[in-house]
């Protein structure tokens, strides 16, 4: 069972079966005259620690942002920054099995393209 905690600075769930929780990073969808863009807030986050998955009229992004200590000897005093794993689905009024995805990554920013052929914006 999956509980979610919704609440400034970020959204986060709790995954029972797991015993992990993970944070859930922002996101702007657009529609586009080609079909959709997605925008993911993934700062801090390396390339090789996402993951995409298209099923039906669902994308799925998830990855890992890694925590690393500034200095040798320092303490924290306040934590505002999201670490560990992340998991963000989004569900569109379409079927994706036909689109071609494009990904592209600028400034800690994830944009996700989807390329439908043949539907109507």
């Amino acid at each position: 069972m999956k509980e979610r905690f919704h609440g400034w600075p970020f959204d986060f769930t709790l995954d029972e079966a797991n015993d992990e929780t993970c944070w859930r990073p922002a996101a702007d969808i657009f529609r586009t005259p080609t079909g959709w863009l997605i925008k993911c807030d993934l700062a801090g986050v390396k390339t090789e620690e996402t993951t995409i998955s298209i099923a039906g009229s669902q994308v799925t992004i998830r990855g890992a942002r890694r925590d690393s200590r500034p200095e040798d000897g320092s303490s924290y005093y306040s934590m505002e920054i999201a670490y560990n794993r992340f998991e963000r689905t989004i569900e569109l009024p379409c079927d994706l099995a036909a689109a071609r995805a494009e990904i592209h990554s600028r400034e800690g920013i994830l944009m996700l393209r989807l390329i439908c052929q043949g539907e109507e914006p």
